[in-house]
């Protein structure tokens, strides 16, 4: 897929999200949990994984999803990753869907190796479906910046009053 068709496409994609504001990949999470009644888990990367080059691994069990992130990286890095997981979720990429609820921070060490490369096959960037989960994590990021945090009431309140404002709201 040329470049400015997976950007437009991606874009659809992120189009259609609304944005929690102010913005956090938490609060991203928290949303996409209600609006696709499943539970959104978060957890570390195992270390078997994170060993074998990855980074990032979304899985879906038969009731919830799961998004596993590697620990050993700046908190801006595992923003991106998670919100490149939701890429994968949001586009429905291949993923093994388990049948039953279990304890995935366990999972890694009971699975085999012709299962683990197939969840590791994602780390290579250059599968259409890498570039879109990529995409989608940039374009999340870059919407999000459009709309600064909400700045805190007594940030206002001090402005307020050194333009002179808050004393004529106080009467």
């Amino acid at each position: 897929m040329l470049h400015s068709n997976l950007r437009r496409h991606c874009q659809a994609v992120v189009d259609g999200l609304s944005l929690p504001r102010p913005f956090s990949a938490e609060a991203l999470c928290r949303q996409l949990s209600e609006e696709r009644g499943r539970p959104l888990h978060v957890l570390p990367l195992p270390a078997a994984a994170s060993a074998a080059g990855a980074c990032g691994l979304w899985l879906a069990t038969g009731t919830s999803d799961w998004i596993f992130v590697e620990q050993c990286t700046s908190p801006a890095h595992q923003e991106h990753i998670v919100l490149h997981e939701i890429g994968h979720m949001l586009f429905d990429h291949h993923n093994l869907v388990l049948d039953d609820e279990q304890d995935l921070s366990h999972l890694f060490t009971d699975l085999g190796p012709n299962l683990l490369r197939r969840f590791l096959a994602r780390a290579n960037y250059s599968t259409r479906q890498e570039q879109e989960a990529e995409m989608v994590a940039s374009l999340i990021r870059t919407a999000a910046e459009r709309y600064p945090a909400e700045q805190p009431r007594e940030v206002m309140d001090k402005l307020e009053a050194a333009l002179g404002f808050g004393a004529r709201h106080a009467r």
